[in-house]
């Protein structure tokens, strides 16, 4: 066997639309099954590798910000029936693929990527993979959703310190934009001036033109953040 035995990732893959948070779900072929995008880890490979090559595999991105945030080990997380009927909707081998149905200890990554860069990609096994509300997931396999739920809360505790908007919006964004990615994480609505006076005495934003859309007065800046 050519993957490291019992050893998974699953991935949490975060995008913003503008509006609301969200993340990629596979669907399985023929099973009405769902679950994150992951995988397995070759022996000559390293995790970060597997990793790397999985999210763009799905999302056609490479160099996205992940971030490794839980190992998931607990002894019932693993559904040999559900492997099972995966495997057999997709006519596989089940005495050569049998190792798939045994326990696996997974480790869990986070990634934010920009939603309009996203072109999805289905893995060989799966009908689909498409973008679901983080607040209308539907029930997935195994323990993905406790997958889902801690990565949410490993991003809202890390929001500021790690500069989460960066990797969620393109290079130039206005404050409304930023605030609007804070709060779709966050689950709340933040007050405009407290929030704008916040981001700017943290020194991390670089201004730029005004974007002009209607009237020139209104017109918002645009900001990245510093390099």
């Amino acid at each position: 066997m050519k993957f490291i035995p019992h050893l998974s990732y699953d991935c949490v893959i975060f995008g913003f639309n503008g509006k609301t948070l969200k993340i990629l779900i596979l669907e399985y072929h023929n099973t009405g099954l769902f679950a994150l995008p992951g995988g397995y880890v070759k022996k000559n490979q390293s995790l970060q590798d597997a990793v790397n090559k999985g999210v763009e595999e799905r999302t056609g991105l490479k160099n996205v910000y992940l971030d490794q945030f839980q190992i998931f080990g607990k002894i019932d997380r693993t559904d040999p029936e559900a492997t099972r009927r995966i495997l057999e909707a997709n006519n596989k081998n089940l005495e050569k693929n049998k190792w798939m149905m045994e326990r696996f200890v997974t480790v869990g990554h986070y990634a934010l990527i920009n939603y309009e860069d996203v072109n999805p990609k289905p893995d060989h096994l799966s009908d689909s993979i498409g973008w679901h509300d983080i607040n209308k997931v539907p029930k997935l396999m195994m323990d993905h959703n406790e997958i889902v739920e801690k990565a949410l809360e490993v991003l809202r505790n890390n929001i500021s310190e790690k500069l989460i908007g960066m990797n969620l919006l393109p290079q130039k964004f206005t404050m409304k934009q930023l605030q609007q990615v804070f709060e779709a994480i966050l689950g709340e609505t933040l007050r405009r001036t407290s929030f704008q006076r916040k981001m700017l005495s943290l020194d991390i934003l670089e201004r730029h033109e005004k974007l002009f859309e209607g009237k020139a007065h209104k017109a918002p800046y645009l900001y990245s953040f510093k390099q």
